[in-house]
């Protein structure tokens, strides 16, 4: 049920709809090397094969993981023989992000010279996986997931063709199972087309697809998700920010659907414990605790009952107060640790456990904060001599950090009276 027109692909009507820049350019065999990025299944195998008929080009086709370098090269030469009589070679290179940087390069002086029409399909970001060089000489088309109203029409193209598809076994099949075959498939067609051939096989010729057949079909079905690859780090940085946007919905959404596709759950857990840390802080010191107690949770319960535990901690911290102020105070003094370099420890400050030390001056001066009015020596400095007293920490009016924010507050206003205000307050 390959399309062999571009009429008849599904899906990516933004890529290859009538109006667009690569669908003119394929019509009129104008063709030129370019990365296909997209999702298994969305039609980056059949768009390279349309790519070579509509050119009139011959089609070679290599895969990153059963070729090695020796056959790429063998390839690359009979190209270029056709080259030298005239004739284009489209070369499609499937999950080309799996070739190493040395197996890349050996494309390169072919694409330049115009020997082959470059193709490589690939479903990690290009950005990570491919090399600069390779990327310079290719234009990248990014491809979706089909969605299921798409899935939907090619199944049903496939119910209609007695050529290629199931047209001359009579099935019947209702649009309700049709629609959850689409759902099943997760943006794959070539998935859809399979668990629609298995039904089939189960109905028999003539035969009626059922709900009951259905749910033998789609028993072990799974979600799209890629361990490592950029699907995960999407859905995580999805979760992260969800969290951080006081959106717990949103977040519980994201945290089962990591679940769903494999994801560790211990390493939900480390992600989870550090947006207490980054995002929550002070505004709620609770969060952390509760991140760690639940972490230890679900190393003594595993999975499926820590599970829980897991999704109430995304609740809570979605919900609770957030403040990034520790996180931004931190980063604020590494800056200043960096631009001061080394300085010395004032003299009131530093330590004195010996007389000689003593006599040099060291502790000299220093007030013992409880013996002050108020339990704080406000108009003594805890900064080296050269920096001047700084401010990093500034709460937010938000949870627990409110009743930090009035406490300070009033502490560096009576600091600003004593002795000026801080060199790093603006």
């Amino acid at each position: 049920m390959r399309p062999r027109t571009l009429e008849e692909m599904v899906g990516q009507r933004r890529l290859v709809s009538p109006d667009s820049a690569l669908r003119k350019a394929i019509e009129a065999g104008s063709v030129h090397s370019m990365v296909l990025w997209g999702p298994p299944g969305c039609g980056k195998t059949t768009l390279a094969l349309l790519l070579a008929r509509y050119a009139d080009a011959d089609f070679r086709s290599v895969s990153a993981v059963l070729s090695g370098l020796p056959e790429v090269r063998q390839v690359l030469a009979e190209a270029g023989h056709r080259f030298a009589e005239g004739r284009r070679t489209v070369l499609f290179v499937d999950e080309v992000h799996r070739f190493n940087k040395a197996q890349q390069d050996a494309f390169l002086p072919h694409i330049e010279r115009g020997t082959i029409v470059f193709v490589g399909a690939t479903t990690e970001n290009p950005s990570f996986e491919l090399n600069s060089a390779l990327l310079s000489r290719c234009r990248v088309h990014v491809l979706e997931a089909v969605s299921p109203e798409d899935i939907e029409g090619a199944l049903r193209q496939a119910l209609d063709d007695s050529e290629r598809g199931l047209g001359g076994r009579g099935l019947q099949i209702g649009q309700p199972q049709l629609h959850l075959i689409a759902v099943a498939a997760d943006g794959d067609v070539r998935r859809g087309l399979t668990l629609l051939e298995i039904a089939a096989e189960l109905a028999g010729e003539g035969g009626t697809v059922t709900d009951a057949m259905l749910e033998q079909v789609l028993a072990d079905r799974t979600r799209r998700f890629d361990k490592g690859g950029e699907q995960f780090y999407d859905q995580i940085s999805a979760l992260h920010k969800s969290v951080r946007s006081s959106n717990p919905d949103a977040a519980l959404y994201w945290f089962a659907r990591m679940l769903d596709g494999g994801c560790d759950p211990g390493y939900l857990a480390r992600r989870m414990t550090r947006m207490a840390v980054e995002d929550i802080g002070l505004a709620d010191p609770r969060a952390l605790q509760m991140a760690i107690d639940t972490w230890d949770t679900y190393d003594r319960l595993g999975s499926p009952e820590g599970d829980l535990a897991l999704a109430q901690l995304v609740i809570y911290l979605a919900s609770t107060a957030k403040s990034n102020a520790g996180y931004v105070a931190f980063k604020a003094a590494k800056r200043d640790v960096g631009e001061y370099g080394t300085q010395d420890v004032p003299m009131h400050l530093r330590n004195a456990p010996t007389k000689l030390m003593k006599e040099l001056g060291y502790s000299k001066g220093y007030q013992y904060d409880h013996d002050s009015e108020g339990g704080v020596a406000l108009d003594q400095t805890g900064f080296p001599d050269a920096m001047g007293e700084r401010v990093y920490y500034q709460p937010v009016a938000r949870g627990m950090e409110l009743k930090l924010k009035e406490k300070l507050d009033a502490l560096r206003g009576a600091r600003a009276v004593r002795r000026g205000p801080p060199a790093g307050e603006e």
